[in-house]
């Protein structure tokens, strides 16, 4: 907008507003809520509980097959050594008499395993029973691997899915967002909630839903089929599940926090680096690379910092479980040895078991690895809610519905005409409650009358039309166009209605037929090219390569600043609006075009009601009634040449601006302070 009265002098606690240092020692964020905004996360894969139901089945089938696995694995191994043995005896003895034989000799650990292992004497190694056994094994671990596949392919689809959805509430947010929630968030840092964040949520979500459902049911099945094989060594190995517990817990309420921070300071980084990019110039003109380097240097350290906090701390949990692990598999292999030498056991039955102990603590070791993962996503979730949960703007009205617009022109759906008759009636407004700004305003601007707005910066001169637009709601008082209360109407109906002109002018990346063409999607071309010439587009789109079809980006690289202007111009020409705003529209423009554009705006004001915020008070000399503001009032209205015979605030600025220049006796400023005051606004 033109002008710093559009946002508040002094934000509230919490606020940040753009510029060079943006984020700079700007306080962390609150330790992130953990549960709540977990189960939140997991909330919004609600829609698709079908097919989670399908996803948690397909886990059930694949971790069932895979524990299945080791125990006829250690079946086979049973045949293995059963065979050997069974050749240290002659063919043609009972297993029974085998065991004697074992015993008599005195060694009564071997007669232990024959008869536990159901030895065969003179067998030897039945092989077709183990490839028949081996076969089994290769056929379960295939397809439970199938069904893994298929299991990640479901649940895929149901994570992109879910945070498409997450991207298109996002998106569909913004816009339902009042302006003063823009104003208090840095660019960058509202880039990063809706695009990092989000990625790392999807990340996240991809590979710890997965691999939590796996562990979980692989930590089930291991324990099960632990028990089933041998209940001594199962409570053992579920010694190790206290101390792996407290260990993560100790570790991840120290990590975090160090979460929230990493996330909370890549936003800012991504703000700084955002905004000393778009100025840029301007870091390069008033020569404060160094100090722009130095904040990203400082920003850049505490992102290290945090970062390396998060993952070292997070970090720990994995080698520690791991410890933890070894321990009971140790304790495990000792025990269950001396259970095969008692032949209490199998040594097929130790190999299952020990396979089994592995399964169980290698998902609580792999959970341990997700466990950062975890975290940083539902610290960068709590981020993105945060733009959820922002309060939105009021709702428009539904009854109501606005007027159909009729121009001469385009022959738009016909009704009732709206004029453009806008009323101010004691119109209270401020950005910060503590400090006024609009206060009791009462204007009226008749239909196709011109209004100029003058006044020093922080007059409240662009608030005046923001107020219109309703990018800001009153606290006070009511605006009325062609007698209807505009919050009685949508907003779209509302801005449908009005054309507005900024002295930041901006393009979007594309043609500049379809720059133009933003006024009016449904425009035809005679009807382009017509609000092209009427702004004298046209006269500088010929001498271009490709005319109309010129790509320009959305800085306006390759056309100059005029240029720019003069397609913004063109853009509200097209949309041929019942209300005209132009905050300082030919500041960028020539003085030869300036005149062009003066006869052309003309023209566009013939049979509309027209706001101009101007600064170059030679522009509005011919306006219909010319308010002049200061500190949020309007003190002076009238035109031209009445603001100049009164001799007031208006004739003060006036003359400063036209006369301040050639002024070069210091003792004008002794005698007449105020001059310097009314001066220094207008330059």
């Amino acid at each position: 907008m033109g002008g710093n009265e559009r946002t508040p002098r002094r934000l509230p606690p919490g606020g940040r507003r753009g510029g060079p240092m943006t984020g700079v020692g700007a306080p962390a964020e609150k330790p992130l809520d953990f549960g709540p905004s977990a189960r939140r996360l997991l909330g919004l894969l609600r829609p698709h509980r079908g097919r989670l139901v399908a996803v948690v089945a397909l886990a059930v089938g694949g971790v069932g097959l895979s524990a299945v696995g080791p125990l006829i694995l250690g079946y086979a191994t049973d045949l293995i050594f059963g065979g050997v043995l069974s050749r240290q005896f002659p063919a043609g003895l009972t297993t029974e008499e085998a065991v004697a034989r074992a015993r008599a000799a005195g060694d009564d650990t071997l007669a232990d395993l024959i008869a536990r292992m159901d030895v065969v004497p003179g067998a030897g190694i039945d092989l077709d029973r183990l490839g028949q056994v081996l076969l089994l094994a290769l056929g379960l671990f295939l397809l439970a691997s199938l069904l893994t596949w298929v299991q990640g392919h479901v649940l895929t689809g149901v994570v992109q899915r879910t945070v498409q959805r997450l991207r298109a509430d996002v998106a569909a947010k913004l816009h339902r967002l009042p302006l003063p929630y823009f104003d208090r968030q840095p660019r960058g840092e509202l880039l990063s909630r809706v695009t990092n964040d989000i990625d790392n949520v999807a990340q996240s979500l991809q590979q710890t839903l997965s691999q939590l459902l796996t562990s979980a049911l692989t930590v089930l099945g291991a324990v099960v089929m632990m028990l089933v094989v041998s209940p001594l060594l199962t409570a053992l190995t579920l010694l190790a599940i206290p101390a792996s517990v407290l260990v993560t817990r100790q570790v991840a309420k120290r990590s975090q926090r160090q979460f929230v921070a990493q996330w909370t300071y890549t936003g800012q980084l991504n703000a700084l680096v955002e905004e000393a990019y778009t100025g840029h110039e301007l870091v390069k003109v008033f020569g404060r690379q160094r100090e722009a380097e130095a904040a990203f240097a400082a920003k850049n350290e505490e992102l290290y910092r945090a970062g390396f906090g998060a993952q070292f701390v997070s970090g720990i949990i994995m080698p520690a479980l791991m410890f933890v692990g070894n321990l009971g598999y140790v304790l495990v292999a000792v025990v269950g040895g001396l259970r095969v030498a008692a032949g209490a056991m199998s040594l097929g039955e130790v190999q299952a078991f020990i396979h089994y102990s592995r399964q169980f603590t290698h998902p609580l070791t792999q959970f341990a690895s997700m466990i950062n993962l975890l975290q940083s996503g539902v610290a960068s979730a709590e981020r993105v809610f945060a733009v959820l949960d922002a309060p939105e703007q009021t709702p428009d009205p539904v009854a109501q519905e606005p007027a159909p617009v009729v121009t001469q022109r385009t022959g738009r759906p016909a009704g009732r005409v709206a004029t453009g008759r806008v009323e101010f009636e004691k119109v209270s407004f401020r950005y910060d409650p503590d400090r006024p700004l609009i206060e009791d305003l009462s204007l009226v601007a008749e239909p196709g009358h011109t209004v100029a707005i003058v006044g020093p910066t922080g007059a409240g001169k662009t608030t005046l039309v923001n107020l219109v637009l309703r990018f800001y709601e009153l606290d006070a008082g009511r605006i009325t166009l062609d007698g209807v209360d505009i919050t009685e109407l949508r907003r779209d109906d509302l801005r449908g209605r009005i054309g507005m002109v900024l002295q930041d002018t901006w393009l979007f990346g594309g043609t500049i037929r379809e720059n133009i063409a933003y006024g009016r999607p449904d425009a035809t071309e005679e009807e382009i090219l017509a609000a092209a010439r009427a702004t004298f587009v046209d006269r500088f789109v010929r001498s271009l390569p490709d005319g109309y079809d010129t790509a320009i980006d959305s800085e306006g690289g390759n056309v100059s600043a005029g240029e720019k202007q003069l397609i913004t111009i063109a853009r509200a020409f097209l949309a041929e609006p019942s209300l005209l705003i132009l905050d300082e529209a030919t500041s960028s423009v020539d003085t030869r075009t300036e005149v062009l554009v003066q006869q052309a705006m003309a023209a566009l004001r013939s049979d509309r009601t027209s706001f101009v915020i101007a600064h170059r008070l030679s522009t509005i000399r011919d306006a219909d009634l010319i308010l002049m503001m200061e500190q949020g009032r309007i003190v002076e209205q009238g035109t031209h040449e009445d603001l100049l015979a009164v001799e007031g605030a208006y004739h003060r600025l006036y003359h400063a601006q036209f006369s301040a220049p050639v002024q070069d006796d210091p003792s004008a400023v002794q005698d007449d302070p105020s001059a310097v005051q009314d001066a220094a606004p207008a330059r």
